[in-house]
Order: structure tokens, then sequence, then C-alpha cells
């Protein structure tokens, strides 16, 4: 997939791209990530970027797009004023607005991440703890993907991984997400190639 093939099929109306990926952003690769960022606002008028707030990839991305125009950038936080100082986003929508309760099919895709399975049944039952937090982080990457009420599902997923150990942790399960519900997603070894075009 080219830049130019990406953008006319995703810039439309309500369509919602991620942006998004590791903490741990190799040095050289930082300002590819808000080359990207800056490339996709000013080359689309339509498309929303939707990130997780996040330090590393996710924060990168945001500065690149938020440089060009911020009213295009929504964030899915774990928590009401997560890393505040570096939210760059027009729109925050934290988990504390969600009734998670309501929620069923985010609660049973979050749980397909076998190592928070418990911690997600004691955080949707209330559970704030060091322990049960951990929980949050993954109904957020879950909510970032397939939506929630009120939030629109992503359509395409841009992702920075760890090509040595891909699809791990919260950038994995969020990219497992994506696949569980046909939502197509690239690495950079696909979108390295746009920042030439």
């Amino acid at each position: 997939m080219t830049l130019k093939d990406f953008i006319s099929q995703y810039d439309k109306e309500n369509s919602i791209v991620l942006l998004e990926g590791k903490r741990d952003v190799l040095e050289a690769d930082q300002e590819k990530l808000e080359s990207l960022g800056k490339i996709l606002a000013s080359t689309t008028s339509k498309m929303i970027f939707r990130s997780g707030n996040a330090n590393g990839a996710d924060y990168y991305f945001s500065i690149g797009v938020s440089s060009v125009d911020k009213s295009r950038l929504q964030v899915i936080t774990p928590y009401s004023g997560h890393r505040q100082k570096s939210n760059h986003a027009y729109d925050t929508i934290s988990l504390d607005k969600i009734n998670l309760a309501a929620e069923a099919e985010v609660v049973y895709q979050s749980k397909s991440n076998k190592k928070t399975e418990k911690l997600i049944d004691q955080y949707i039952s209330g559970a704030r703890d060091r322990y049960s937090i951990k929980a949050a982080y993954i109904i957020r990457d879950t909510i970032k993907v397939i939506g929630a009420s009120n939030i629109e599902s992503a359509a395409f997923g841009i992702f920075y991984d760890d090509l040595n150990k891909p699809k791990e942790g919260g950038t994995g399960h969020t990219m497992r997400v994506c696949e569980q519900n046909n939502i197509p997603f690239i690495t950079q070894k696909v979108w390295f190639k746009w920042l030439t075009e």
C-alpha cells in the first residue's frame, strides 16, 4: 500500500486511524514518527488520528499531527489526567467517563489478553490498586480499536512495533484486536517507505 492509496481509501468523514506503538522508540526513528504525523495531517483533511497518549511512539506521532492540526487528534486514556502535560489532543476520552459494565464486547475482547484476564474482572468490579490498574491500559487499547458507546471504531491502524519482538505487550494486544475485528493495519515496514514517496 502506498501513501497515495492509503489517503484515497481512508481520508473520509468519521474515518479513524490509529497512530501508536511501542514506548521504546529508537532515537534514529523518533523524527520519522513525527514526520509521518505531519505528512498525514497535512495531506488529508477528514480522517481523525487516535492514540493512547502513551510515552514513546504515541507521543512522537501526536507531536507531528498536532503541529499541523490538533483538532483531528483524539486520545483515549486509561484514567483522567493520564500524562496530561504531554497530551496534544483536541479530544480526550478517559475510561473514567465510560460505563464499562455496559460494554460487554469491550470487556470480552479485552479478556483475550490472558495475562490480564483476571485483572480485568477486578477492574470492572471497581478495584483500583496498582495491579488492577494494568487492566485499564488493556481495556483502553481495546476501545481504541473497536470503540464503545458513542465512540467510533477505528478504520485502520498504523503502528511502530519492535520488529525484533513483534506483537508483544499492549501494542501486540492492540494489533491482535485489529486482526480479530478485520481492521487492517501496517507497521513501519510499510510506512517508512511513505516518508520518501
